[in-house]
């Protein structure tokens, strides 16, 4: 473990790199072990570049109605939710078709404000030119993502991270991890896991998570 001085003066114990990096590995080896190494190579295959709008429209909708649920619940809804929106073909196809597409989405999921948010992001993405709207996420990702209905501070990093951009979506999971483990800035938290291990830090967020839905203890990043 190391002393740390943060910018307020207070001293605190954060784990050496040798720790830390041990600790993350023992964790990754869990959460593969549990079943989940496929969410971990997805997570990884991830490119921004390679974005179009079907799979932002995919991504954004996810996290829309991921939001304050659980993220197993929307799991089994979200192929019969996707079909009722013509799999994110296009965002003109479905403006074109939106009473269609929130009358046959509300029989899977009753939240009439979360499938007329989709219409609603659907609507603000039709009007735009994607390649510029792209370059501008590019630019100044969280402030542009945060455009779109309940994508607020925390999830906007949940968007981001699983459209291919670089950074870890500070929820409590990881938040209690990085403090647990001394750092009290969740992003400098999983960029210096990654720099350690190779992951990227999408991946290295991805394997915290899952950690904390298994084992709900962050006790092993005590020093």
């Amino acid at each position: 473990m190391r002393l740390e001085t943060s910018q307020d003066g207070k001293i605190s114990l954060e784990l050496s790199s040798a720790d830390l990096a041990a600790k993350y590995f023992s964790i990754k080896e869990l959460v593969v072990s549990k079943g989940y190494l496929d969410e971990i190579e997805w997570q990884s295959s991830l490119c921004f570049n390679d974005l179009d709008e079907s799979s932002f429209l995919e991504e954004l909708s996810w996290v829309i109605l991921s939001s304050g649920m659980k993220e197993s619940v929307i799991r089994k809804l979200f192929d019969n939710i996707s079909r009722c929106f013509f799999y994110w073909s296009s965002s003109n196809i479905i403006i074109k078709n939106k009473e269609k597409c929130f009358n046959n989405a509300i029989c899977y999921f009753n939240n009439k404000s979360k499938i007329s948010s989709i219409i609603f992001a659907a609507n603000i993405l039709n009007e735009l030119n994607f390649n510029d709207f792209k370059a501008s996420i590019l630019d100044d990702p969280i402030s542009v993502l945060q455009q779109f209905p309940y994508i607020g501070p925390i999830t906007v990093y949940h968007l981001a991270k699983n459209i291919g951009i670089h950074v870890a979506k500070p929820d409590r999971h990881l938040v209690r991890m990085a403090k647990a483990a001394g750092y009290s800035d969740v992003q400098l938290f999983c960029r210096t896991i990654s720099k350690l291990s190779g992951d990227s830090i999408p991946v290295v967020d991805i394997v915290l998570w899952r950690f904390a839905t298994i084992e709900k203890d962050y006790s092993i990043f005590q020093y």
